[in-house]
């Protein structure tokens, strides 16, 4: 913290003994090259005259400048419980009582003190002011408080205004500060306006549900946002004049999701809006919140809290990238991260726990003639009785099949998982026709089901159809039944296909006609015609894929507009959106049309602001069921949400360990060269062992669910091998530049946009190979060290793709087994140097995020 916050006393002393420059000319200024501030004296007290930005050469004015300070004060604790309704557009109220998982959290979300109605507000211009240099100190006397607020530009960053508030009770009560109002900007002048991790747009939506619960445009009420679910700590306005004010608050000022032994996840110590009190468009932040325990006050106690302002003369973004980097030290907490066992030895295992019937709850039952096959279910399903079944990732189950050919799973898993597959699509003539029926089997009443009522899905569809059969058929091209089964699939999306290009969120089971009509489908549904149009190469998909994307672009990525796909949290915006970008980015390479690369450049930026920058992760020890951690074990930083926002899980049970998203995100990286997608993509894929079930080296999902595994969950073991692949494999790529890349297949269903391989041969240096996945061949003495494997068509050529992962540069011992091959070692050189390497002993450095290529001659 600043020695002016440390020496309060002192230099008030100071500024008191001088003649200040407010009682000569009345103005008072914080003013350097980057930005200007300039407050003048006038009847209501201190008010901003002009708040300016350098922009280039050209200084940008911000208009409607304030400087009006609120105070919230209330003698008796708010009521916690809404006493306010809302109806979605179609006039039904919110959001249903079916949806028992949000009621809890939307109860919350839309009582007094998160609507901001809730005591007394007391706003003032403050009457005192005094100046010293580059530092200010304002004063204000109320009834119920005295409030002093220091501020100071940043020597380190002078684009930002660090601010400290002081309260000081005149009578008991409970008290919140907001932080001042610089300016405010209309809705003609906005560009964008966000609150990480809960919405972004650049419209208001008069829909109070559908802006508050779907983030589908701006709230027009000024609710206060807790930390919990904020992914950044950082509330953002951008003008059409290109700049961004954010407000910040200091770190260690919200709240520590795991303070001590126990999850703090939905402790409330901040509050963060895009609006002030008086609903106009400023970025504000509230400490303490009313009627938390901190705002419980009485006379002559007093509270602090510091925060900054931020001038960016850019976009949202890049204030974004200030705030994550600057002043929440993202890069020094990926730094920390060190990882106790390597990812590839997780997939290795992981490849056990799936292949042992009982650990991973498979189950085989008989269905319309057919042995179908899949793993228990024992999460929420609308009528199951414990009896759900699912498969999850089956471009995976294929990939790893066929890269380790393990009988175990191409003669006891994927006969069964296939036909699976084809009873879960409806054959017969009707509207649901080449529809996934159900993304859920029961197998004690013997039907598909959807996870939360008897609803068909077009995006279901696309997912339980289209996707995974068009994964199946790539490693299985002659498939005649599974390509009759995609054209079936794709037909009728096609059928779906509105005239605008965009599709219904889904459609009732048993009238026919469209659910949800109070919500849009911006998820990428139109992905299931890329699938086809690979695969079956007719024309028509593809034109009807980049209707559907165009009329996305339009409706979703320019809007900031996005739809989830979970049907338990009525469909919350999720990690599709993340999805999204791979889809755009998949229909680049087939169209190379620009607008697709951009759009999924901007989707990609926005999700963004679904991984967690903070807590500042440390070495501080922490105890987790008894066992010691160090904080960077456990932190949520670069962790991404399952469904964020006002509805999502994230609210209690924190991020999630399914980091599908860090292949797409280094994919980002080579693309743009913004740092941040690779280091979000590494923090949180690797040093994550905390969460990791050391019998079965399976993740859990949620992170307050720590180290216990699968648990209901099994299928997830599928998903967490396809998105560690995918993660794996784009690092190979983007170190190499290139000179190590294998071709993708198509998005997993639902949980993002990791993608898979194994299906058809890649490049080595220049040279064929097809991956291999050999336990045993392969041992490095440090777990930070990750390996890929593939061999030549003719198998006499082996490549070792070594990868560290961790800051640091290693040191470490490469032990070649290829007995397990029934192959001995002829020859080996690093392709990086082209340099022979003696085989009996195999020492390499790699640097910080390094590789080192290895091919092996056998023989």
């Amino acid at each position: 913290m600043p020695s002016i916050w440390k020496n309060t006393v002192i230099l008030l002393c100071w500024i008191a003994s001088l003649t200040t420059r407010a009682q000569s000319d009345k103005t008072v200024s914080l003013t350097n090259d980057r930005i200007k501030v300039i407050w003048n004296a006038s009847p209501k007290g201190w008010t901003i005259g002009q708040l300016a930005v350098r922009k280039g050469s050209q200084w940008v004015n911000l208009p409607t400048p304030s400087g009006e300070n609120t105070l919230l004060y209330a003698a008796e604790k708010p009521a916690d419980k809404p006493d306010t309704t809302f109806k979605s557009i179609t006039g039904e109220e919110f959001p249903g009582p079916k949806y028992h998982y949000q009621q809890t959290q939307w109860a919350e979300s839309t009582n007094p003190v998160s609507l901001n109605t809730a005591g007394q507000a007391i706003h003032f211009f403050p009457k005192e002011a005094k100046q010293m240099g580059n530092n200010l100190m304002f004063r204000q006397e109320t009834d119920v408080a005295t409030i002093t607020t220091e501020w100071t530009i940043d020597p380190k960053f002078p684009s930002d205004i660090q601010v400290k508030q002081t309260i000081s009770p005149k009578k008991e009560g409970y008290f919140s500060l907001a932080s001042p109002t610089l300016a405010s900007t209309s809705e003609q002048n906005l560009a964008w306006a966000t609150v990480p991790g809960y919405f972004q747009g650049n419209r208001f939506q008069k829909n109070f549900a559908l802006a508050y619960a779907y983030g589908h445009g701006i709230p027009t009420l000024p609710a206060v946002y807790r930390e919990r679910c904020a992914s950044t700590l950082c509330p953002m306005i951008t003008t059409k004049s290109g700049l961004t004010l954010s407000v910040i608050p200091e770190p260690g000022l919200a709240r520590d999701p795991w303070a001590s032994d126990k999850s703090t996840q939905t402790n409330w110590n901040i509050g963060l809006s895009h609006m002030n009190r008086k609903a106009q468009l400023s970025p504000t932040l509230y400490f303490p919140i009313l009627g938390e325990p901190k705002s419980a006050l009485k006379q002559g106690e007093s509270v602090s809290y510091s925060f900054r302002y931020s001038l960016t003369d850019g976009d949202w973004f890049k204030a974004l990238n200030h705030a994550v980097y600057d002043i929440y030290q993202f890069k020094e907490t990926l730094a920390l991260r060190q990882s106790k066992q390597s990812l590839t030895d997780r997939i290795e295992k992981m490849h056990h726990y799936l292949t042992d019937p009982k650990t991973s709850m498979w189950n085989i039952e008989e269905f319309e003639g057919k042995k179908i096959g899949a793993q228990s279910y024992l999460g929420g399903v609308v009528g199951s009785n414990k009896d759900a079944m699912k498969n999850s990732d089956y471009g995976a189950m294929w990939m790893l099949a066929y890269a380790t050919k393990d009988p175990l799973l191409t003669q006891n898993v994927l006969p069964y998982a296939l036909n699976f597959k084809l009873v879960q699509q409806q054959t017969t003539d009707g509207f649901f026709k080449g529809a996934a029926v159900g993304q859920y089997y029961l197998a004690k009443s013997k039907k598909f089901v959807e996870e939360w009522g008897e609803v068909v899905e077009p995006i279901a569809l696309t997912y339980y159809t289209l996707l995974d059969v068009g994964n199946m058929l790539l490693f299985e091209p002659s498939n005649a039944e599974l390509k009759e089964r995609l054209r079936l699939g794709a037909e009728r999306l096609l059928t779906w296909q509105k005239p605008n290009g965009s599709w219904a969120v889904a459609y009732d089971r048993h009238s026919e006609q469209e659910a949800f009509r109070d919500i849009q489908d911006v998820r990428p549904t139109f992905y299931g015609l890329i699938v086809a149009y690979r695969l079956l190469n007719d024309p028509k998909y593809l034109t009807a894929a980049r209707k559907g994307a165009d009329w996305f672009i339009k409706n979703a990525i320019e809007t900031g507009s996005f739809l989830g796909v979970c049907g338990d949290a009525r469909y919350a915006p999720d990690f599709a959106t993340g999805q999204s970008a791979q889809a755009m980015l998949d229909l680049y390479d087939l169209t190379k049309d620009a607008r697709y690369r951009e759009a999924a450049i901007t989707a990609a930026k926005v999700y963004t602001t679904s991984i967690y920058t903070h807590p500042i992760a440390s070495h501080s020890l922490k105890t987790v069921n008894g066992v010691p951690r160090e904080d960077w074990e456990i932190s949520q930083t670069g962790l991404s949400f399952e469904h964020g926002g006002i509805f999502g899980s994230a609210n209690r049970g924190g991020p999630i360990q399914l980091c599908s998203h860090a292949g797409l995100f280094l994919r980002m990286y080579a693309l743009t060269h913004e740092p941040i997608f690779a280091d979000m993509a590494r923090a949180g894929a690797i040093g994550r062992d905390a969460f990791v079930d050391a019998k079965t080296s399976v993740a859990s999902y949620y992170w307050s669910a720590m180290n216990r595994g699968a648990g209901p969950y099994p299928h997830h073991a599928w998903w967490q091998i396809g998105w560690l692949t995918d993660y794996l494999m784009a690092e190979a790529e983007l170190r190499s530049g290139g000179k190590v890349s294998f071709p993708r297949g198509f998005v997993t269903p639902k949980v993002g946009p990791h993608q898979t391989y194994g299906f058809a041969p890649g490049t080595v240096y220049g040279e064929k190979a097809g991956l291999l996945i050999q336990e045993g061949l392969v041992q490095a003495d440090s777990p930070a060290i990750d390996y890929i494997l593939a061999q030549s068509p003719r198998q006499t050529r082996l490549y070792v793709i070594l990868l560290n992962n961790r800051s640091q540069e290693t040191t470490t011992a490469i032990n070649l087994n290829p007995a397990v091959m029934n192959k001995r070692i002829a020859a080996i050189k690093r392709l990086t140097t082209n340099q022979a390497v003696a085989p009996e002993r195999i020492s390499l450095t790699l640097g910080g995020f390094g590789q080192e290529v290895l091919a092996v001659d056998l023989q």
